[in-house]
């Protein structure tokens, strides 16, 4: 798998380049493949989690069978606002904005920290947006960066689904990024300082007393990063049949009972001041560009 995963990062995962039919005929084999270990695995539900680390890329994937049906998730995430409304749940997102410009449609993404930050002190990323592929069968979504926070590079968020029984859907998302000694450098630093003691989700054997031991350094933070993007994804799914402003509080609210599943490696912040950051968030979203 990680051979697999590996290739197709370096080679870009391209648009153009990788044939959709392959790509929708490979994520068929891969659900039909991973039956046994959506059924039993570390988190209860249909998930699952993996990571690679090599000398110049980082990347974590999930595959999950989510209880969406296909048309939802479709209509949901074919569109670059309601991606916005995705990839601003996580607490480090303080902006996001989809734009049109002359190649194309970009999100305008600000990364700064967890806690709430002015603008001016976030990262700004710009994510090219294309879909590759909308039938009713599949759906291929990309986001493409070419600079990242901490000096990372070739940013990539790669999304495709597909429909299954009983009205769900099988999805697959990757995140990836390209490192080089300087980027090392400064996760190293984040590592030994802030990210102190945080984990991922891969048990890597047990500790003394029994309990699991899970990986940590930069795979550890990967696969937080993906994790938090798919719940993220998964939440504004569940708010999709409502109202605007109550489907922001549900997005929120659900986002936050999701992590708190996961305290050891997501929970940083209370209920109150998570929501209170992205309410205040939200409205400094709607009027500034």
């Amino acid at each position: 798998m990680h051979q697999w995963l590996l290739v197709c990062l370096l080679a870009g995962m391209a648009w153009p380049g990788w044939a959709v039919a392959d790509a929708a005929l490979a994520l068929r084999t891969k659900y039909a493949a991973m039956g046994e270990r959506l059924k039993v695995n570390q988190f209860n539900r249909p998930i699952v989690l993996e990571s690679l680390e090599t000398s110049n890329l980082v990347s974590g994937e999930i595959y999950a069978v989510i209880n969406h049906p296909f048309t939802v998730v479709s209509t949901g995430l074919n569109n670059p606002d309601h991606w916005c409304d995705v990839m601003s749940l996580p607490m480090n997102t303080k902006y996001c904005r989809a734009a049109v410009a002359s190649d194309g449609t970009v999100l305008k993404v600000n990364i700064g920290t967890k806690t709430a930050e002015s603008l001016k002190y976030a990262a700004r990323i710009e994510f090219k947006y294309a879909v590759v592929d909308a039938t009713p069968q599949y759906l291929d979504i990309r986001l493409a960066a070419k600079d990242g926070p901490m000096g990372t590079s070739d940013i990539r968020v790669l999304f495709e689904a597909m429909p299954v029984a009983d009205a769900k859907t099988f999805m697959h998302l990757t995140y990836s990024y390209s490192v080089n000694l300087a980027s090392r450098l400064a996760m190293k630093t984040y590592l030994a300082t802030i990210g102190r003691g945080k984990v991922g989700f891969t048990q890597a054997g047990q500790q003394s007393d029994g309990a699991p031991r899970f990986i940590d350094g930069v795979r550890g933070m990967v696969e937080r990063n993906t994790m938090r993007y798919f719940l993220a994804i998964d939440s504004y799914l569940d708010a999709t049949t409502e109202a605007p402003q109550a489907a922001l509080e549900k997005r929120l609210q659900s986002w936050f009972s999701a992590i708190e599943v996961y305290p050891r490696q997501l929970l940083e912040l209370e209920r109150s001041e998570y929501l209170a950051m992205k309410r205040d968030e939200y409205q400094r979203q709607q009027t500034t560009h």
